[in-house]
């Protein structure tokens, strides 16, 4: 027989047929022909096919080569059914995968989040103008199903000093409602009440709320004779915030010089620092480079951690950085501030339960017991 019939021979049934190969079997056997080392040439002598080390693929495709066709057949089978799982190419540990994930520390999360808030604009104008949405769960005194409390908080704070200089705030009621489906349930059973008692921990009283949103209501006060309109452990001024360092261990300095105590629990250095910063990033008036200090100072908190892919109560996904800390009763709280990675904005503050107490008694870890989710921050020379 000579060389043409051996190959006619040799070649597989279905290759005569005109009907099509299965897409399946077509990956599979190019699967296969991409991880057969291609041997060295014969005429070589035994001591160099020893020193070559990584084999090329068959057909002399190199690695790029075999990746990219393995890829192709993939992709058309990605419209017919499920390709198998390609074997890595030769010379690569088959141990590793071909792509991977990589999970960044909390410290390299903050220092890139200091970079993009460092290039945010400054801007200019009249009034610093804040918008959020303010959300607390509350347990209804009878029924004891779990009502959702929201309201939009909206704040202007001038940036000129002076007795004459008012600040304005507009708050609205946005509504009460069952929290979860289960919760309208027990709602609906209780007769569907559009004014709910809750417990308030510490309160000898429930507390009413409406379920029907209400008008805002809007008020001003003076500055009065210190100017002071924030707090981070005092009370502080514009001025005092314009002239915050720059510089992670400066503004570590000057904040846990003004180290106070919390109304409820008193907090550690790292914990402080957490609460503090949380501000400066979220919506007080302070330049970029002392955003992107604060996150560069919590960046360097042992206590701090990461947790990604964090949806907060507006729907925005972002990253969040958390902190422990206790609460009374004895419970134990996560308090997460919620940014966008890709800009270095800030999203939301979160409290999560961990372990209930106090205020969270009854509900279960993992329950966002209080959110505020920042809409809108920046200089406007609109007045309210």
């Amino acid at each position: 027989m000579n060389p043409i019939d051996e190959l006619r021979a040799a070649r597989p049934a279905h290759l005569d047929d005109d009907r099509p190969v299965d897409p399946r079997t077509r990956a599979a056997e190019l699967s296969c022909a991409m991880s057969i080392p291609r041997p060295a040439p014969r005429s070589a002598p035994r001591s160099a096919r020893r020193r070559r080390g990584v084999a090329r693929p068959a057909w002399g495709l190199g690695l790029a080569g075999a990746a990219a066709a393995v890829t192709a057949a993939a992709v058309v089978l990605s419209m017919n059914g499920t390709a198998p799982t390609p074997r890595p190419p030769v010379g690569s540990p088959a141990n590793v995968p071909s792509t991977q994930k990589v999970t960044l520390s909390a410290r390299d999360v903050l220092l890139a989040a200091a970079a993009k808030a460092d290039r945010q604009p400054e801007g200019k104008g009249e009034y610093w103008h804040t918008v959020s949405v303010h959300r607390t769960l509350f347990t209804a005194a009878k029924g004891g199903y779990r009502v959702l409390d929201q309201r939009l908080d909206e704040g202007w704070t001038p940036s000129a000093t002076g007795e004459d200089q008012k600040q304005w705030g507009r708050m609205q009621p946005l509504g009460a409602r069952p929290a979860s489906e289960e919760d309208r349930q027990a709602w609906e059973r209780a007769g569907s009440p559009t004014a709910i008692e809750v417990t308030v921990p510490g309160k000898s009283r429930p507390m009413v709320l409406q379920t029907s949103p209400r008008r805002a209501m809007t008020g001003h006060s003076p500055l009065g004779d210190d100017d002071t309109v924030f707090w981070l452990g005092r009370n502080v001024t514009i001025k005092d915030l314009r002239e915050l360092p720059t510089d992670p261990d400066g503004l570590k300095r000057r904040l846990l010089s003004w180290k106070g105590k919390d109304t409820d629990v008193p907090k550690s250095g790292d914990a402080w620092l957490f609460v503090v910063s949380k501000g400066l990033i979220m919506d007080m008036p302070v330049t970029p480079e002392v955003r992107g200090a604060a996150f560069r100072m919590l960046a360097e908190l042992d206590d701090v951690q990461v947790i990604e892919n964090v949806t907060d109560t507006q729907g925005r996904r972002g990253t969040a950085v958390a902190i422990k800390e206790p609460t009374q009763g004895n419970g134990v709280s996560e308090n997460r501030l919620i940014f966008d990675e890709a800009t270095g904005r800030a999203l939301a503050n979160e409290n999560v339960v961990v372990q209930p107490g106090s205020f969270q008694a009854g509900l279960e870890p993992g329950t966002v017991w209080n959110s505020n989710a920042l809409i809108e921050a920046g200089w406007t020379d609109a007045k309210p």
